[in-house]
C-alpha cells in the first residue's frame, strides 16, 4: 500500500492539524484538493475531493500502468467504481474489491 487518503472538508486546515497535533511533515499540498504527510514508509493523504470513495478512508496503491492493471482486475472479475480519469498529476481509477471496500490505484502521468 502506498498511502491511505482520509477525507476532509478543508485541506489547509487539515495540514495545520496534523502537522501540530501529530507531527507529521507535509510532503506535498495541492491547494485544497489534496495533501500529503510523512508516515513512515508510508504516505497519510487528505482529500477533499472524496466523492469517489464514498467519503471514507480508502487505500492507495501505486501501479505502473493503469491499463495493465485494468487488464488484471478484470480477470479476476474486480469491479470499476469510476474512471480511468486523469487528474493533474496521475491516472487513477477508483475499484472495489468482492466485500464493497473501496480503493484508489493510480500511476503517475
Amino acid at each position: 500500500m502506498r498511502q491511505v487518503v482520509h477525507p476532509v472538508d478543508d485541506v489547509s486546515e487539515a495540514v495545520e492539524f496534523y502537522g501540530t497535533v501529530l507531527g507529521l511533515p507535509t510532503r506535498f499540498v495541492d491547494g485544497e484538493r489534496y495533501a500529503a504527510f510523512d508516515a513512515g514508509p508510508s504516505t497519510f493523504a487528505v482529500a477533499a475531493d472524496t466523492e469517489d470513495v464514498a467519503g471514507v478512508a480508502a487505500a492507495a496503491f501505486k501501479v505502473d500502468d493503469i491499463s495493465e492493471f485494468l487488464d488484471r482486475l478484470g480477470a479476476v472479475g474486480g469491479q470499476v467504481v469510476e474512471g480511468p480519469a486523469d487528474g493533474p498529476h496521475e491516472r487513477r481509477v477508483v475499484i472495489s474489491d468482492p466485500w464493497g471496500n473501496r480503493m484508489i490505484v493510480y500511476a503517475a502521468l
